[in-house]
């Protein structure tokens, strides 16, 4: 491959050099907490594969985390190879930018703005439901669960600003000890030879196993499980040798997160019988929460103390991907600053080169989307934590569409890396899978949402409108 690389080194809209974050603050294995933090595993576990199993295709569901796995891999050849020139806090839009023109990618640049905000005020509403439920369980005390996605706010801006160092250490803490309690519970069960129907891997992944009922629907939310490890790009500028570092980051994390939920859903329908596993999850969502489904068959293997651990697991599995949520949208709104785009204020720097006016802006952000629901007296699980992941997953599918095209035009233009399957054949396959998940998504969006059509209709229409305001600031800013 060709040495040359592009000039990434940070520049303000006037063309100075610019503040830049701190650097060589993270490994491969501090970004691939981050990555996994965001992902939230037990989150996305007990909260998606209920609902990919009862609605989608049953006894299926963990081959659609394996399909959605090689979508995102696909996707990764490009994403990895633009990321070998290109290394900015911006990520996404950045990449757009240099393949599709500055309005794209600062059109870009609000969509995925919107997606992490989104995303981030929607965990909000489960964390602060759960955290609601869990002090009224063990005090007694009854506090609205807007009051601790508050508190929540305070602590999460205290940590963003401490440094990037302090936040990768807070996040491995939360995510091995929900990682490890699920990967134990799915070696032992493969180890003991599965559930009463055995391994009976035919059950699973067999063509007919995984055709039947709704497919789509379980690929759409395997997807949305895997949300949030393009993570490893915005953090390449703090990253040491991001060159090296990001790339490794980025295929270790799309393959443990691909292996860790085909392997812990497999396990998972594997002991209720691939024949068994259908109607305990319908019974399991009919009943009104989800996490039983997950919680029984561990709990049937480690003794009931894992009915306590569980859900303060699942308290702290979303609080780390809060936290990860607001470092990448506030690394995205320090960028935007430090390209002229948003007040210069914005790329302020504390003594731990951290963006902490981003920082600010961030947070209140969040307050200004979770506080209307509050206020409105709305379910935060049936319409803030629902809506707005849903409407995330679909503008950050838009983003890994728009990326993958932008790095085919990139490389066919700079002439960079000439390697087709880099630059052209994986980015292509990618982009056509993505696409199809498009597809999937909007096809299913009122079921992904768990709304009725208008609101599907509004949420969806939210994006394009949201990438159309970003790129028309973008011009009228340049003009300027």
């Amino acid at each position: 491959m060709d040495s040359q690389t592009v000039d990434a080194s940070p520049q303000t809209g006037e063309g100075r050099p610019a503040a830049t974050l701190k650097r060589n603050a993270l490994g491969v294995l501090g970004i691939l907490f981050f990555v996994l933090s965001a992902q939230a595993p037990l989150t996305g576990i007990a909260g998606a594969v209920p609902i990919a199993v009862a609605v989608g295709n049953g006894p299926g569901a963990p081959a659609a985390y394996a399909v959605a796995g090689a979508v995102i891999l696909l996707f990764s050849v490009g994403f990895v190879a633009m990321g070998r020139h290109v290394v900015d806090a911006g990520a996404f839009y950045t990449y757009i930018g240099r393949g599709l023109g500055r309005t794209i990618g600062s059109g870009s640049a609000a969509v995925a703005l919107f997606a992490y905000c989104t995303v981030q005020a929607a965990m909000y509403g489960l964390y602060g439901y759960t955290v609601s439920g869990l002090v009224e369980h063990y005090s007694g005390a009854h506090l609205a669960w807007w009051v601790w996605a508050l508190v929540t706010m305070a602590v999460v801006q205290v940590l963003g600003a401490a440094g990037i160092e302090l936040g990768a250490k807070v996040l491995a803490v939360f995510v091995l000890a929900e990682f490890s309690i699920l990967l134990v519970f799915a070696l032992v069960t493969f180890v003991k030879g599965g559930g009463p129907e055995g391994l009976d891997l035919g059950g699973t992944f067999s063509p007919g196993a995984v055709l039947q009922g709704a497919p789509g629907v379980a690929l759409m939310f395997a997807v949305a499980s895997m949300f949030g490890f393009e993570a490893t790009a915005i953090y390449g500028e703090e990253a040491r040798e991001p060159h090296r570092t990001v790339p490794r980051a980025t295929y270790l994390s799309v393959t443990v997160v691909t292996g860790f939920f085909a392997f812990v859903s497999w396990m998972l329908v594997s002991s209720y019988g691939p024949s068994k596993v259908t109607a305990a999850a319908g019974k399991a969502l009919a009943g009104g929460d989800s996490t039983v489904f997950v919680f029984a068959p561990i709990a049937a293997q480690f003794g009931g103390w894992v009915n306590d651990v569980l859900p303060i697991l699942l308290g702290t599995s979303l609080f780390a991907g809060i936290l990860a949520f607001h470092n990448s949208a506030n690394r995205y709104l320090f960028s935007l600053s430090r390209e002229g785009l948003l007040p210069g204020r914005l790329r302020s720097l504390n003594q731990r080169h951290s963006p902490w006016a981003a920082g600010i802006v961030q947070t209140v952000i969040a307050v200004l989307l979770v506080m209307p629901f509050a206020l409105a007296g709305k379910d935060p699980v049936l319409t803030l934590f629902s809506w707005f992941s849903g409407v995330g997953v679909l503008a950050c599918m838009l983003l890994y569409f728009l990326t993958s095209v932008s790095v085919i035009v990139f490389f066919r233009r700079e002439r960079l890396d000439t390697r087709p399957w880099n630059t052209l054949v994986a980015p292509a396959l990618g982009a056509l899978g993505i696409a199809a998940v498009i597809w999937l998504v909007l096809t299913n969006f009122t079921t992904l949402i768990g709304g009725d059509a208008t609101t599907a209709t509004w949420l969806v229409l939210a994006v394009p409108v949201v990438l159309l305001l970003g790129a028309g600031t973008a011009r009228l800013v340049h003009r300027r």
